[in-house]
């Protein structure tokens, strides 16, 4: 069992046997040892033919274990220690890792039963289609609840019900999600290169950084965390409405696939029926008659797109049910 014994400031300071420091940690007494041998912590107390270990021993027990969780080896917590216990500070290191980890968005993960995703997505159970939502992380298994799932973004689910409701095979949204993530994380790690190279180069240009530039990168960080996903939202709304004229005025004056690469086709006019004019008129007014008719045009052509799309998978086997 730990114990306290007076210390030089008058208080009890706790002392710990390996097997209790390691209780207390919940690191194991080889681990402990592992630990002592890379020299990642300090050297106990020899007391006789026992080993007394402190709470600086299990603060630093914690330590490890924390930027371990964050993905740091540890070779490199070695020297973040080394840095630490020179002087040169930690905090600065710290605060830049948490930066780093923290949220990229406001959004917060949710729970739904199995119960839940059936109901979304046609009814039925579909342990195929289960398993892969959370191969891709759409879903996240709860530990101890075969029943329940976390869901770590909430938006991306509502997406995939939304397309299913009408009528995208599940199988063609899982495909297109897998698509879209190696793009988006492309776009990304560009990101993070180019704020490298002009930003964060002269901050983390040396190993360990010091506790000063540290936390300067961490106020970086929080300064162009949001500008990503800005620029993205910007440069992809530019694209669907670039892309969206293409595709409607392609529908209603060409035949054929229409891809990315088509050419924009010369501005066509199309000739109503008089009469279809005059009802439209009637209906929502004269002014409201064109945004009118050009919103019916579109949803006709969304119409005819999610059919084809459907149509395509005919020939599947199975249809997935849930994402």
């Amino acid at each position: 069992m730990s114990t306290t014994g007076p210390s030089a400031a008058g208080r009890t300071a706790t002392e710990y046997r390996i097997e209790d420091l390691a209780h207390a940690s919940g690191a194991t007494v080889r681990t402990i040892r592992a630990y002592q041998d890379r020299g990642l912590l300090p050297t106990p107390e020899r007391r006789g033919r026992a080993n007394v270990y402190r709470d600086t021993h299990l603060a630093r027990l914690r330590q490890i274990a924390d930027l371990l969780d964050r993905g740091y080896t540890l070779a490199s917590i070695k020297e973040l220690l080394e840095a630490w216990d020179t002087g040169r500070g930690l905090g600065g290191v710290l605060g830049l890792v948490a930066e780093v980890h923290g949220p990229w968005t406001d959004e917060r993960a949710d729970r739904i039963t199995r119960a839940e995703l059936e109901v979304k997505f046609g009814g039925r159970p579909d342990d195929e289609a289960v398993s892969e939502a959370v191969e891709l992380g759409v879903l996240e298994p709860i530990p101890g609840r075969d029943d329940e799932f976390l869901v770590p973004s909430p938006q991306e689910l509502a997406v995939a019900v939304e397309l299913y409701a009408a009528g995208v095979p599940l199988s063609a949204i899982s495909g297109h999600l897998r698509e879209l993530r190696g793009q988006v994380e492309q776009i990304a790690s560009r990101f993070l290169e180019f704020t490298t190279e002009h930003v964060f180069a002269r901050y983390l240009g040396h190993r360990p950084p010091t506790d000063a530039d540290a936390a300067e990168a961490a106020s970086m960080v929080r300064r162009l965390r949001p500008l990503a996903q800005q620029t993205v939202d910007a440069e992809l709304a530019r694209a669907m409405r670039t892309f969206a004229t293409r595709h409607l005025e392609h529908h209603l004056a060409a035949e054929g696939p229409f891809t990315a690469h088509s050419a924009l086709p010369p501005p066509t006019s199309v000739a109503l029926p008089a009469a279809t004019i005059t009802a439209v008129e009637r209906l929502v007014g004269r002014e409201n008659a064109g945004s009118f008719i050009t919103a019916a045009a579109e949803r006709e052509v969304q119409a005819r797109t999610l059919d084809a799309l459907a149509s395509s998978h005919n020939n599947s086997p199975t249809v997935d049910q849930t994402t």
